[in-house]
């Protein structure tokens, strides 16, 4: 079993910044990409930003670009997602998704975390 926690999510002002964290636990013997995504109200979820396992590429939505890094740490087992100079269209669900090599596995199966709630407004 696997578990991804988000953190982070909260209200915010636009123009201002939130940064996201996600901690995976459990019985991991490797993590490979993790990324983000969102799901806005009466939207489909989206990608926001990805990472690949050695953290060298990123790749990011272009909504996104200039504003958002996302970034992990493999000691932690996790992801973080700074986002700067946010806007209304900002506002979502945020969730968490890591591609996991469990204990027992012989293939890394996607994970998602709860997700967490960004609110941009003033």
């Amino acid at each position: 079993q696997v578990q991804l926690v988000e953190s982070g999510g909260g209200l915010v002002q636009p123009g201002g910044s939130l940064r996201l964290s996600c901690a995976a636990s459990g019985s991991i013997i490797s993590i490979y990409s993790m990324g983000w995504y969102r799901r806005a109200p009466g939207k489909q979820r989206e990608s926001v930003a990805v990472i690949s396992s050695g953290g060298r590429i990123t790749t990011y939505a272009d909504s996104v670009k200039g504003r958002f890094t996302i970034a992990r740490d493999n000691a932690k087992n996790t992801v973080y997602l700074q986002m700067n100079s946010l806007k209304a269209d900002d506002t979502a669900v945020y969730y968490c998704n890591a591609n996991i090599l469990m204990q027992g596995m012989a293939t890394p199966v996607g994970s998602w975390g709860q997700g967490t709630q960004v609110t941009v407004s003033s």
